[in-house]
């Protein structure tokens, strides 16, 4: 009797540059699994007709990434507490019944990059400023809103945007006991001798993007400055913040933690973070 190889991947639009295939792929070979992970290019009209597919070809699941994860969380038949706070899904399980179940895995990975990073730093009743409103900074915010931080003051250049992030999240913060908080570029700067934590979570700084400009004269020495950009690995606010003493948590582990989430779920093997899958990926990035 041979055995059933075990389908997952990823879908979106574009999908070919995504490191997904590589970090699963990693694992399955480590873990001498008879499994399968793919890349599958699927347009925003495709969408419902694809996952069909997904689903009567015995898939067990799939990640989801740009445009689809609002779309997909339209979809799901079952969502996990995480994707419902959040409003988005990047993990699908395919349950035996063929209903589809949605998860974001994106809070968890970024809590748990921390945490493997700095184990010592405990996230509760901190003030966190964070750059950025777009579906990565709502995965944070959930992320550390469970974690107990005391204050979160977000800036973006559409202050509209980080002003509908608060608003989505006024009630889970304050049953929670966190103050949420949006400031202009200068009052974001001035205050950041009180920041414990400061988050990039937009892709300024990214390859191509235009740069992220904050003065970090003011931040103290014991602050952590995390940014999930990862091409480059050490962006502009890394290298700056390096140069300050802080210590940096660059974005590479937040895509792999998230991808452990999933691949547990699919596979049943928990998979341990792997300083040789990193190597690898550098080598992707051409980092």
């Amino acid at each position: 009797m041979t055995n059933k190889i075990i389908k997952a991947g990823v879908i979106g639009d574009p999908i070919a540059h995504s490191l997904s295939p590589i970090i699963h792929n990693f694992f399955l070979k480590k873990y001498d699994i008879s499994g399968s992970y793919e890349a599958i290019h699927v347009k925003k009209n495709d969408l419902k007709s694809k996952i069909n597919y997904l689903i009567n070809n015995d898939f067990v699941g799939f990640n989801v990434t740009i445009p689809h994860k609002e779309e997909i969380f339209l979809m799901c038949d079952y969502l996990s507490n995480s994707a419902r706070a959040i409003g988005a899904v990047n993990t699908v399980i395919i349950t035996h019944d063929k209903k589809i179940f949605g998860h974001n895995s994106d809070s968890d990975g970024f809590i748990n990059n921390l945490k493997f990073n700095v184990p010592d730093f405990n996230l509760k009743s901190k003030q966190v400023f964070l750059v950025g409103a777009g579906g990565a900074s709502r995965a944070i915010i959930y992320g550390l809103i469970k974690s107990s931080v005391a204050k979160i003051f977000i800036y973006n250049r559409d202050q509209q945007r980080a002003n509908n992030l608060i608003k989505h999240f006024c009630d889970f913060a304050n049953k929670n006991n966190c103050q949420l908080s949006a400031l202009d570029k200068k009052s974001f700067d001035d205050n950041l001798k009180n920041c414990d934590l400061l988050v990039n979570s937009s892709s300024l700084g990214m390859e191509g993007q235009d740069p992220l400009m904050i003065d970090l004269s003011k931040l103290k020495k014991t602050a952590l400055v995390y940014d999930i950009v990862y091409k480059p690995l050490i962006t502009d606010l890394l290298n700056q913040a390096s140069k300050n003493g802080n210590k940096i948590i660059t974005g590479l582990g937040m895509l792999i933690n998230q991808a452990l989430i999933g691949f547990e779920a699919w596979y049943k093997k928990k998979p341990e973070n792997d300083q040789q899958l990193e190597k690898i990926l550098l080598k992707n990035l051409k980092l």
